[in-house]
């Protein structure tokens, strides 16, 4: 990193304001006087609205405003929401329903939003929602998928939003059909809620004539242009921002019902208007991760080479289409579908199917969890029914160090890798030599310990392009305006830590300012782990840019021929000049002679490709049998980020996102009964990882520079849950296997370990 960063394990220097209570979150800076909105929703799964009486809600006291769907319409507020789809198998587009902003006729799940109150204050309009007559006709609840009682959807017979495919079906089943050796896997991925740590929420304002709407998101410019197409605005006329958020791991990148009706709101009323989910709220509401069944099958040669593959999937989808949804278990999915291995036979098939349940949409790896998740279950276990060792097995199936740049099976193209070298580190860094004397104690103990390996490869999702603005200041403090947005990452830290490497300005003088619209032109937001590589190219553009603005006026002062000058990432030079002005003396000098031309600049780039992020996880587990807990004992990442800016904030990364991993594995899954009611709505049931749950995490950094950027970065975001899944998961199946259990599946609660170790392979989950 020495050309393009010192790569030094900076402290995040935002943590001293979010630990002492001065963070600036959606909830602490709504104007003074805003009113409170409440919304009133679905009691039911499923069901048809026959009354709606709002008379005495309008009339209670501090009662402003009541706002149904009926009421947008009438005021031309586009009704419903707009997601992606994707094609069927036949060509023809998956289902689209409408999802209205608030319910039109129909409930589909419980939680959904039915009509808006806003009053003087929040218990205001509570008050007010229980003075509203709704009466609801039960409808049939549909759970399962593939249920096809009564249609959730018109548009969608039999509950099925699509059915999709990658790949070339014939050669697959072709490849099947002369395998040695056949190996099938099915395995459930549970439905999870995302809980970040702030609840969704959002305040709207009019502002001279502009609408103004905050929100506490994963970026701005998106959701400009939603609130652009929903009020028939023009976006110049639109303002968003964003402050600090707690937490957005996907769930948090789209819009909501609710941000465009508190907006509308606030056009009506001139006056602002506030709201803030409560926990169970968001626990009904926010978009869900995960929710799906996979059946993989593996076909080998005599050598234990992989020759085909083959995934059906069944996802779902909760009762609407949420913005990504349809792309995340299809399209996203397919990006790592076959990993790191080197298989060019796949076949993907994927079918969607709605529920009368809570919607589901990106959860901290979008597709890419889930995919591996798949794979490296079905490796391990084809390890076991060949007889040969995990380990070995992938070695012998990785795709050589020397056959980069590779094109995938579905399209992707790995620049580098040496999965090779990363696995042989993981195994030194989590003494796998030594896993038999530990389990041999274990064992004496009564206990039962597992060993899991999963090799995880991902894909950098989102916008390529992003956006980098820089502003010197009289005070001799420098702005650095990014397209991205922080959820808690250490984007201040980092951002201007790498700007401070490019330009030798100090990096406690830089403000990394983000989310606000109206600041910086464009960005891309953040998600799929693509913030700081794309946002440090951008930079890179704009430090270019800035010495190429600098060069001439810099020359005249130094009476030197432009080409001259140069610039070494402290201070701009030229021989015979005794001149050696850093980039903020030349600043000073620009200002005095009124130069301000000189004193922004801004610059959008683009990465030529994605990059491929890729590691090695070690888990081991032990499991009291006789009362079937689990705890995760040892935990060993070696991962190839490529080059880091900071590798404190990576490490960082990697733990919170094993913990996320370790979560879904260990205690979480989202349970509803056979009415559609969420029985996990509060933290009484819903079983988040504490710190017992979690043990000292190993990582080490084992790079291979990425050559899609200039520096030779991957993304590091997602990275600790797409691998931690399978870690875990084929620990506990190893230590289970010679109990007689041969299918574990997550959440791996006491109670599902006990009852699985009582039935041996007869366990069903």
């Amino acid at each position: 990193m020495d050309k393009f960063g010192k790569s030094q394990p900076v402290t995040r220097v935002e943590d001293l304001r979010f630990l002492t209570g001065a963070g600036r979150y959606v909830d602490d800076i709504a104007p003074d006087g805003a009113l409170h909105a409440y919304f009133l929703r679905s009691p039911v799964a499923h069901g048809q609205i026959t009354e709606l009486d709002l008379d005495d809600a309008r009339a209670a006291d501090g009662v402003h405003l009541v706002l149904t769907l009926a009421d947008l319409e009438a005021a031309g507020v586009a009704p419903g929401m707009a997601a992606s789809t994707v094609a069927n198998r036949d060509g023809s587009t998956g289902a689209a329903p409408e999802r209205p902003l608030l319910a039109r006729d129909r409930v589909r799940h419980v939680g959904e939003a039915v009509a808006m109150i806003v009053a003087d204050t929040l218990d205001q309009a509570r008050d007010a929602a229980e003075m509203v007559m709704l009466d609801v006709d039960d409808l049939p609840v549909a759970l399962d998928l593939a249920e096809a009682d009564d249609a959730i959807h018109p548009q969608a017979p039999g509950n099925k939003a699509f059915d999709w495919a990658m790949g070339d079906e014939a050669a697959t089943d072709a490849a099947f059909a002369d395998a040695a050796h056949v190996v099938s896997l099915e395995v459930g991925d549970n439905r999870v809620i995302v809980n970040a740590m702030e609840p969704r929420g959002c305040y709207a304002e009019t502002q001279d004539g502009r609408l103004h709407v905050a929100i506490n998101g994963q970026g701005v410019w998106g959701m400009k242009t939603r609130l652009a197409e929903t009020f028939g605005l023009a976006e110049d006329a639109i303002r968003v921002t964003n402050p600090d958020v707690g937490g957005g791991f996907g769930m948090k990148a789209m819009a909501y019902p609710e941000y465009f009706v508190v907006a509308e709101a606030a056009r009506r009323l001139d006056r602002p208007v506030r709201w803030m989910s409560d926990r169970t709220e968001a626990m009904l509401t926010d978009n869900a991760g995960r929710d799906l069944v996979s059946l993989a099958e593996l076909a080998f040669d005599d050598s234990h080479k992989i020759t085909a593959y083959r995934v059906r999937t069944r996802c779902n989808l909760g009762a609407y289409n949420s913005q990504f949804a349809q792309a995340i278990q299809t399209q996203l999915f397919s990006r790592v579908l076959m990993g790191v291995y080197d298989v060019q036979t796949t076949w993907l098939q994927v079918d969607g199917y709605y529920t009368n349940t809570t919607p589901v949409d990106a959860y901290r790896g979008a597709g890419r969890p889930e995919a591996i998740y798949v794979l490296e279950r079905v490796i391990d276990r084809a390890a076991r029914e060949l007889g040969v060792d995990p380990w070995d097995l992938r070695r012998r199936n990785f795709i050589a160090a020397d056959a980069f740049p590779y094109a995938t099976a579905t399209g992707e193209s790995y620049d580098v890798g040496d999965f090779n070298k990363v696995l042989t580190r993981a195994g030194i860094e989590a003494d796998r030599s030594g896993f038999a004397a530990r389990r041999a104690a274990d064992a004496e103990r009564g206990l039962l310990r597992g060993q899991g390996l999963c090799y995880y490869i991902e894909s950098i999702l989102g916008d390529p392009s992003e956006t980098a603005k820089v502003e010197f200041n009289e005070d001799g403090t420098v702005n650095l305006y990014v397209g991205t947005q922080s959820n808690g990452q250490g984007h201040e830290t980092v951002y201007a830590q790498f700007l401070s490497d490019q330009t030798g300005i100090p990096a406690d003088r830089i403000h990394v300012i983000q989310g606000d619209s109206d600041r910086i032109k464009t960005g891309g937001g953040t998600g799929g782990s693509r913030s700081v590589t794309t946002q440090s190219t951008a930079t890179l553009a704009t430090v270019d840019k800035i010495v190429a603005a600098f060069t001439p006026y810099l020359a005249d002062k130094m009476g030197v021929d432009e080409g001259d000058v140069t610039f070494d990432h402290e201070s701009f030079r030229a021989p015979g000049s005794n001149l050696t002005p850093s980039m903020l003396d030349a600043a000073d000098m620009a200002r005095a002679d009124g130069r301000h031309d000189l004193l922004v600049q801004e610059q959008t780039a683009t990465l030529p490709g994605r990059s491929f992020p890729n590691g090695a996880h070690v888990a081991e587990v032990v499991i009291d049998p006789d009362t079937g807990v689990t705890r995760v004992d040892r935990y060993t990442v070696v991962d190839d980020f490529g080059n880091l800016i900071n590798p404190m904030l990576a490490e960082g990364q990697v733990h919170g996102g094993v913990v996320q991993g370790i979560g879904q594995a260990i205690t979480e899954r989202a349970v509803f009964d056979a009415d559609g009611q969420l029985l996990t709505a509060s933290f009484m049931d819903y079983a988040l990882p504490r710190a017992a749950d979690v043990p000292m995490i190993g990582f080490t950094s084992e790079p291979v520079p990425s050559t899609t950027n200039l520096m030779g970065m991957k993304g590091c975001g997602e990275a600790g849950t797409v691998g931690s899944l399978a870690a875990v998961s084929n620990a506990v199946q190893d230590a289970l296997w010679d109990r007689g259990v041969r299918q574990v599946d997550m959440p791996f609660t006491p109670l599902r370990i006990w009852d699985m170790l009582q039935d041996g392979d007869d366990a069903a989950y």
